[in-house]
């Protein structure tokens, strides 16, 4: 018997309730089979609480997909939904574009120790993500010392929320990268060049320029709106022979329609290089079951590179 506990309220150097506060991926796995349910679907969905070298689900939206068989958000009806809009709607530094970054599929740097542990007084907006993580809307990695959404069921229920609350940046931000997904799928490279440069420009000043992980940022944050279409981004994918940098998965229900997606980042070469590269490590070799998923009758090439000659991210 499982009880779900907010595993973020619990020191995650405590080896000891580790494996007894939700459910495990053994447990999961054990689940899936029993109910003939896909796991990596429900891994998607349901997984990625971190405490210590497991991995945690919340039993509650696990024992709902398996009884109802609907990939959805259970949330809603176990947590303090709405609780969450006033926090995220604080005024701090940083904060609305740190939830952007969060619910594009990246991490974000916090200092999780200065939080006084109540929902009063907030100095900043570590201590609004911190206040988060303790209502396990977002996760903590304590290794990396990075706050991240952890799962489809979360990162849908977060995306309604900063939608219905009508930020401008969101709105911007979904705009844009509206038009770099429609560009992508019609193969306009010029277009996505100029709309990826746009994003690299505006988003990423704070940031060392030609960085990887803020390379890997603007490709998440472009791509924002794919979120209707694509579970979570995945980064260092294991494919072939190497791990592709950044790989979008679509969701079953638009698999049909929607391509899966290779971003290989190069630093310094050209995005024919980047090609090869996933030619030569056979990147796609461990995605044969997304790309019959998606019904692709032929491989798509597309090549787009950023106005500065010496970045290049290639798609395939």
């Amino acid at each position: 018997m499982r009880v779900w506990v907010n595993t973020n309220g619990f020191a995650n150097d405590n080896k000891v309730f580790a494996p007894y506060v939700g459910f495990t991926d053994e447990e999961v796995r054990f689940l899936c089979a029993k109910y003939n349910k896909k796991y990596e679907e429900v891994k998607r969905w349901y997984n990625g609480y971190i405490l210590e070298e497991y991995q945690v689900y919340n039993p509650k939206a696990v024992v709902s997909v398996m009884l109802w068989n609907k990939f959805q958000s259970y949330w809603t009806q176990t947590g303090t939904y709405e609780s969450i809009v006033p926090l995220i709607s604080m005024n701090f530094d940083g904060l609305k574009t740190d939830i952007v970054t969060m619910i594009s599929g990246g991490n974000v740097k916090i200092k999780a120790k200065s939080y006084q542990n109540d929902m009063v007084h907030f100095k900043n907006k570590d201590d609004v993500i911190t206040a988060l993580i303790h209502l396990g809307y977002f996760a903590y990695d304590c290794r990396s010392q990075t706050a991240f959404i952890p799962n489809e069921e979360i990162r849908s229920e977060f995306a309604d929320v900063v939608e219905e609350t009508k930020w401008n940046e969101f709105i911007d931000f979904m705009n844009e990268s509206n038009g770099i997904l429609e560009a992508t799928l019609e193969m306009d490279t010029s277009a996505v060049e100029k709309a990826i440069e746009l994003i690299h420009t505006k988003y990423v000043s704070s940031f060392q320029y030609n960085d990887e992980n803020s390379l890997s940022s603007v490709i998440t944050i472009a791509y924002l709106s794919a979120i209707q279409y694509y579970f979570k981004p995945v980064r260092e994918f294991p494919t072939g022979k190497g791990f592709a940098d950044v790989v979008f998965i679509p969701k079953i229900e638009y698999a049909g329609n929607f391509p899966l997606l290779i971003v290989e980042l190069k630093w310094n070469k050209t995005a024919q290089a980047a090609i090869e590269q996933i030619k030569e490590k056979k990147y796609t070799e461990n995605l044969n079951e997304y790309t019959e998923l998606t019904m692709i009758k032929k491989v798509r090439n597309m090549y787009a590179s950023l106005s500065s000659s010496k970045n290049k991210e290639a798609f395939w």
